[in-house]
């Protein structure tokens, strides 16, 4: 059932958002999913040698509670460097996705969804093994 209120299940449209490097963001802004709101808040950042671990989870705290967006992608690098927020977040809207990057290998050990899944399919096949199917 949808969550009530939330926009991005109302059938109004919903935005992805993005947090990564530079020519990741700046893919993802020329296939169109860049937006900036009227209060000039953004639907991206730019993750740099030069950003803060504070301002990564500043705009993942914002991300994840804006009711316009229904997936937030982070690239797999920047979210390691807030690994516990993305470990506890547990909402389904909007999803949150790890993604790779071109500089930095993909670790599919450390991307949550994927432990998630990993998990519950470990308990369908150990539920499915107690009932005898």
């Amino acid at each position: 059932m949808p969550a009530k209120g939330c926009m991005a299940t109302e059938g109004k449209g919903a935005l992805m958002a993005v947090i990564g490097d530079e020519d990741t963001v700046t893919g993802f802004l020329l296939a169109g999913v860049g937006n900036v709101d009227l209060r000039r808040k953004t639907n991206y950042l730019v993750v740099t040698d030069k950003t803060t671990t504070k301002q990564i989870e500043d705009a993942f705290k914002e991300m994840t509670a804006r009711e316009d967006i229904a997936v937030v992608l982070i690239s797999q690098f920047a979210a390691d460097s807030i690994r516990y927020l993305v470990n506890e977040y547990d909402r389904p809207i909007p999803a949150v996705l790890e993604i790779p990057s071109k500089d930095k290998p993909y670790d599919a050990t450390k991307d949550s969804v994927l432990q998630r899944v990993q998990h519950l399919m470990g308990a369908e096949d150990a539920a499915a093994a107690a009932v005898g199917r």
